[in-house]
């Protein structure tokens, strides 16, 4: 049995079967890890969802913000941006089923065994990984409740930029997804910047990615995360982070990495 996880696939299932038989993915041993963003701006948002779905008790899916974004779509709170793929997700027999089991899925994923920890992001520098579990959990309860229209319709905005256990309310909740799902950079104390979209070589002096920030509470544990295509899968030469997000959308590849002795898989996409 393999253990592998996958970068931000975002509807581009002709490449994501293509890596599965690079890998010779065995859906009765494997596990598949995906590190959110399963959906938008490819193709084929659906047949992916329907796929993972399937995959039962053989899959680790951690949210994105795309797909937090989808969710927040299908409950009538946010209306579709250009570039969106979401329509056939949308107007599909099973829209109900997939929207549900979506919502039922987590910002984090650990395990203990394997020693690595996954989020879409990465993990705010302020917060230690208890804490960040405790964190993504408060999220979760309210997204898997009664009212998730709670999180959905307030999630959006790039403030509070700095984490404060004090918060409450909407303004933790927001926080608390901003830093799992859409965080690159951050000042060197720790607040996020949500405003800087530029390649890294054109960044601003007083941003650097959040994974340098100094004193990161986390710094130890191994991370994996998507969202970051420019990156590349790359990080810092001998770090314990591992980015997956090489930017299958834009024409780049998909990337798998096999959790049990770090070995990377892509294909070529476009």
């Amino acid at each position: 049995m393999s253990t592998y996880a996958i970068g931000d696939i975002q509807g581009c299932f002709a490449e994501l079967e293509k890596l599965l038989d690079v890998i010779h993915f065995d859906n009765k041993d494997d596990i598949l890890w995906f590190a959110g963003d399963l959906v938008n701006r490819g193709p084929a948002s659906l047949q992916t969802l329907r796929f993972i779905k399937s995959l039962g008790n053989h899959h680790k899916v951690v949210l994105g913000n795309h797909d937090l974004h989808l969710l927040a779509v299908a409950y009538d709170l946010q209306s579709e941006k250009r570039g969106d793929t979401l329509g056939h997700i949308l107007a599909a027999p099973d829209r109900d089923d997939l929207i549900d089991w979506l919502r039922h899925c987590p910002l984090l994923h650990h395990d203990q065994a394997l020693g690595y920890v996954m989020t879409h992001a990465g993990l705010s520098p302020a917060w230690t990984l208890s804490e960040a579990k405790l964190l993504a959990q408060e999220v979760e309860e309210v997204l898997c409740g009664e009212t998730p229209e709670f999180l959905l319709q307030n999630m959006y905005g790039n403030l509070p930029d700095r984490w404060d256990n004090n918060l409450a309310g909407s303004e933790r909740l927001r926080c608390i997804v901003n830093f799992l799902t859409r965080m690159r950079f951050c000042h060197a104390d720790g607040r996020l910047d949500l405003t800087y979209r530029g390649e890294i070589a054109d960044k601003p002096d007083d941003l650097i990615p959040w994974f340098d920030v100094p004193g990161r509470l986390n710094a130890d544990e191994k991370i994996i995360f998507g969202h970051w295509a420019a990156l590349n899968g790359k990080t810092p030469a001998g770090s314990n982070l591992f980015a997956l997000d090489t930017g299958c959308v834009w024409g780049n590849c998909l990337t798998a990495m096999r959790l049990e002795d770090k070995k990377r898989f892509n294909v070529k996409c476009g």
